[in-house]
């Protein structure tokens, strides 16, 4: 493993979801406003994670059925917890090999998954492999060269000032693809035709500093796992740091913004 990926931790569900699958679930009825797609339609949500994404199709878009895929046990379990409608199926798979049929799928969405996937234009073209002649492939990352998820930023900004080496870890360089002219790159190359590239934004309000603050020392995910590497002393002043950095407001709350960039493609 190396050292840009040895703090990523994706087994725990539910402290995931605290982390990011909050504000992930947020962002999900956006991205489908965005796709504006028609009722009973076969969905197929890749990287399905805690199922927010497929919560949201369940919710809003009226869909036939809806199959979840993800590489992780821990996520697809507590998936199946806390998304119980009839219509959904989650599977354990991987973004670049998921056990579906070809040209089985209406719909084949991902959500903040493609910047973990190795091969990222084999995941496309797995994706497309999953749509139906006439179908679409469509998915959202987010913008982290441009700073677009604040949270993120004032965490890895406050640990570069305390320990240089943690900038290997942040997301800026790891994700440099995640703009929209590289994002059109990748779905060309993948041979979709790109109908639209969109921002897509949510705010991230905080109830106050521990809200903020928790989720970071839980483990899921690069920065909680980077956190949760720290001795019980740097942990203590990343968390001091944070504190008197961040934009608290006179009730305690802390008010912050994500931004990602949602691409709808055709698979003719």
């Amino acid at each position: 493993m190396g050292n840009s990926s040895r703090h990523d931790a994706w087994q725990a569900g539910e402290s995931y979801d605290l982390y990011m699958g909050r504000w992930s679930r947020q962002i999900a009825p956006l991205f489908l406003d965005l796709l504006g797609a028609e009722k009973d339609l076969d969905w197929l949500d890749v990287g399905c994670g805690t199922g927010a994404l497929s919560q949201a199709i369940l919710d809003t878009s009226k869909p036939r059925r809806v199959v979840g895929v993800d590489p992780s046990e821990g996520f697809v379990a507590w998936a199946l917890e806390i998304v119980t409608d009839p219509r959904v199926t989650f599977l354990v798979g991987g973004a670049e090999a998921f056990p579906v049929e070809a040209d089985e799928f209406d719909r084949v969405v991902s959500a903040l998954v493609l910047n973990f996937v190795p091969d990222k234009v084999k995941a496309l073209k797995e994706m497309k492999r999953a749509a139906r002649p006439a179908g679409r492939v469509c998915f959202y990352v987010w913008d982290y060269p441009n700073a677009g998820v604040e949270f993120m930023r004032a965490f890895w900004s406050a640990a570069v000032s305390l320990d240089p080496g943690a900038s290997e870890l942040g997301k800026d360089g790891r994700f440099p693809f995640c703009t929209p002219s590289d994002l059109r790159a990748l779905v060309d190359e993948a041979g979709l035709v790109v109908i639209r590239i969109e921002a897509v934004e949510t705010p991230t309000h905080f109830s106050d500093f521990d809200d903020y603050w928790r989720p970071f020392t839980l483990g899921a995910g690069p920065a909680p796992g980077y956190c949760a590497s720290l001795s019980p002393e740097k942990r203590e002043e990343l968390r001091a740091t944070l504190q008197e950095r961040l934009p608290t407001q006179d009730d305690g709350s802390i008010h912050l913004s994500a931004r990602a960039w949602a691409v709808e493609a055709s698979v003719q």
